[in-house]
């Protein structure tokens, strides 16, 4: 065997150890179910062997679940709901086989344990976990557009009750050991050197040992179906909830609940029928394919830095300088230090910079009390932050991020004066948004160490940087900030130097699209809805106000400043824009308000009343469908207008950068995945209807529409 090595001891014990090659983790391939079976079958007619313990040869994990890299290619193959069932239909019965075998199973879990890790888990007779803080269980298969089809929305519910399990299903969390203990979820935690001996002792002193929902008289524990006294909560209650949260995009959790609500009122062998049928109808829906491609699969990708230039010794950033201490830049000093990196972080007054390391302080001072970090450990990173305005101080930087405001004249300046003091191998990054950074580069006696690192505010909680390459950066130099980026534990996308990079465009896009449906008369919370039914986070309206017009503003006298071609400029929406600042006195929130109002004492936000006189509504107002339709399609239109420019030469950054860097809403897996789903053909006759009824600016290129008349995918289809 391959994926596996069966021995029995002298107590007539199989020792069942899962070890598959060529992964750093264990996960649920074809050959390891394969060979599963084997050893299963082996252990129930084999009458020298009394019970079975399934072990991990891999150091703090057990196994984390099925492949994905396998399925993701099931709906491109073309497969029905039928044929992909098979897949969870051969795994159940495999588990089921072992559970009902009359030989005892048990699981000696060494660390993590997630999806069909568990799963496995739970079709033994006993569980005991190692009692480790880093150990975590779950199910987190709704998180790729999946239930969990290997018996998990059977047997959770079976053995916690409906209740508890439902959470953990519908949230995919995960759980700690001594949760996990509470909740029955493991019959005991031991340290990880016992494991092994405490499932031993537990087969031997359990030769009869039966799942409960095997047992006659077995009942869910608080109740199944319709009249159970939970029904009104876990049920009816969740369908409204979920019907409202998802806004019928992603259709996993309401077929989760389901698949719990119909198969617990029937026999365990019917259920898992059931729960086969629901991931069959899951696996072959285009959303699952695209959360597992873009989040798991591209997403694993460009962390492990798939796009690295080849050959460039490995980096490693020991002393970084930030220049400038506002939000951006302390934000980018914060994370720095939290992963142990010396970080200077200048601005024009020692105070300024002062205040940029308080920022600093305030959240790891919320990280103290709520016991996430202990005040030794908060104390030893914020003093990894040395403020100052002195640029002496960049001495030894082995990278410098500039997050000054966004003026060229600015920048040249801290340019030369950091270039100065720098040793001769330092990379220079701006954090410019817009910007182009061949023009940056023009201040700096080295063009090729200079390049883009676009971070997104709050540094701290978003996980992309886009990754910005100037005409004259050289190899070298893009290694070192992907080098950089990943040392700082965040997902790096590549563009090109080009008016508005990749992401800035994007969000501009469905923001100016937002101001255009004002402008032409829509309910603002009309606008609001139909992007938050698209599945965006907020409306554009509410996005527009934290970005600020009053920059939008400025971004667009310097494009005209700059007598930038008229198709990369921000025009759609200049006149609202303009209005907004100018004469209604509203620049956003910073400003005091914007399209939205911003009560004191904490109250919530809500609409400037004084919109629907200073933008009249039309007598008619358009369908919700209709105005979420043109938010995701002007947004995926500039994306494929930027794989044109070249601007981007991976559909996968595309579609990252959207989803992690700007909330371009995740069931479609992305700016490019969307036009793949909807079918390119499909996706331009939307914009040509949009193009006669809205404007031009929804007209494709020719380019776009000669990719439409041969069918040519941004994706290669997988099979």
């Amino acid at each position: 065997m391959n994926t596996l090595k069966l021995a029995v001891d002298a107590d007539g014990i199989a020792i069942i150890t899962i070890d598959v090659p060529d992964r750093p983790m264990n996960v649920v391939t074809p050959e390891f179910s394969a060979e599963l079976a084997q050893a299963v079958e082996r252990v129930a007619t084999d009458a020298a062997i009394k019970g079975a313990v399934l072990i991990s040869g891999k150091p703090g994990a057990f196994v984390a679940g099925g492949d994905i890299k396998g399925m993701v290619g099931v709906y491109d193959s073309g497969a029905g709901a039928a044929e992909a069932s098979k897949i969870s239909t051969e795994t159940s019965q495999l588990l089921r086989r072992m559970e009902t075998c009359g030989k005892p199973f048990a699981a000696a879990i060494n660390g993590l344990a997630l999806g069909g890790g568990l799963e496995l888990c739970l079709a033994c007779h006993y569980r005991v976990l190692v009692d480790d803080p880093k150990a975590v269980i779950g199910l987190p298969e709704v998180n790729v557009g999946l239930l969990p089809g290997a018996g998990g929305t059977q047997r959770l519910p079976r053995l916690i009750g409906i209740p508890a399990a439902l959470p953990l299903l519908l949230k995919g969390s995960n759980m700690k050991p001594a949760e996990a203990l509470k909740s029955g979820l493991v019959q005991a935690l031991a340290p990880a050197d016992q494991l092994l001996q405490k499932a031993r002792e537990w087969l031997l002193q359990h030769p009869d040992a039966q799942q409960p929902w095997d047992k006659k008289g077995y009942r869910v524990p608080g109740g199944v179906g319709p009249l159970a006294e939970h029904a009104g909560v876990s049920f009816t209650a969740s369908i409204g909830q979920l019907t409202t949260s998802l806004q019928g995009n992603y259709p996993a959790p309401l077929a989760i609940l389901s698949c719990v609500y119909e198969g617990t009122q029937v026999p365990m062998d019917v259920g898992l029928r059931i729960e086969s049928k629901y991931f069959g109808t899951l696996l072959a829906h285009p959303v699952s394919r695209n959360l597992m491609r873009t989040l798991f699969v591209n997403k694993g990708a460009a962390d492990k830095l798939a796009s690295r230039p080849q050959g460039v010794p490995k980096s490693k950033v020991t002393k970084l300088g930030v220049l400038g201490a506002g939000m951006m830049g302390a934000g980018i000093a914060h994370v720095a230090a939290q992963c142990g990196i010396e970080t200077v972080l200048l601005d024009s007054t020692l105070e300024f910079a002062q205040k940029g390391r308080d920022y600093s302080a305030k959240l790891l001072a919320k990280d103290v009390k709520k016991g996430k970090a202990t005040q030794e450990k908060a104390d030893a990173q914020l003093a990894k932050i040395k403020p100052t305005a002195d640029y002496a101080d960049l001495a030894g930087c082995d990278l410098v991020v500039e997050a000054v405001f966004e003026r060229r004249d600015i920048k040249a300046d801290v340019v030369k004066k950091a270039e100065a003091v720098l040793p001769a191998s330092a990379t220079f990054a701006s954090n410019t948004s817009t910007l182009p950074i061949t023009g940056l580069a023009m201040a700096s006696d080295r063009p090729d160490q200079f390049i883009g690192l676009h971070f997104f505010s709050p540094v701290e909680r978003m996980p992309l940087v886009e990754v910005i390459v100037g005409e004259k950066t050289s190899q070298e130099t893009i290694a070192k900030a992907l080098d950089f980026v990943a040392q700082l534990r965040k997902t790096p996308i590549i563009v090109n130097d080009f008016p508005g990079f990749f992401t800035s465009r994007v969000i501009m896009s469905f923001l100016h699209e937002g101001m255009k449906m004002l402008e032409e008369g829509v309910a603002p919370a009309l606008i609001e809805n139909a992007g938050r039914q698209a599945g965006f986070p907020v409306g554009p309206l509410a996005v527009s106000d934290e970005v600020s017009l009053a920059l939008m503003q400025s971004i667009i006298k310097q494009q005209e400043a700059d007598d930038l071609p008229q198709r990369f400029r921000s025009v759609n929406a200049r006149s609202v824009i303009f209005r907004m600042a100018d004469e209604l006195k509203r620049p956003g929130r910073k400003g005091g308000g914007g399209f939205y109002e911003y009560p004191e004492n904490n109250q919530p936000k809500h609409l400037w009343p004084g919109l629907s006189e200073a933008f009249p509504l039309t007598p008619v107002q358009p369908t919700v469908d209709e105005l979420r339709l043109r938010l995701l399609t002007i947004a995926a239109l500039e994306s494929a207008r930027c794989f044109e420019d070249g601007v981007i030469s991976n559909p996968i950054d595309a579609d990252l950068g959207s989803v992690m860097g700007i909330g371009y809403p995740s069931w479609t897996g992305g700016v490019l995945s969307y036009i793949d789903t909807v079918g390119t053909q499909q996706f331009v006759n939307e914009c040509l209807r949009f193009s006669a009824a809205y404007g031009s600016r929804f007209t494709p290129s020719p380019w776009l529409m000669e990719r439409a008349r041969t069918n040519k995918t941004f994706y290669a289809p997988q099979s």
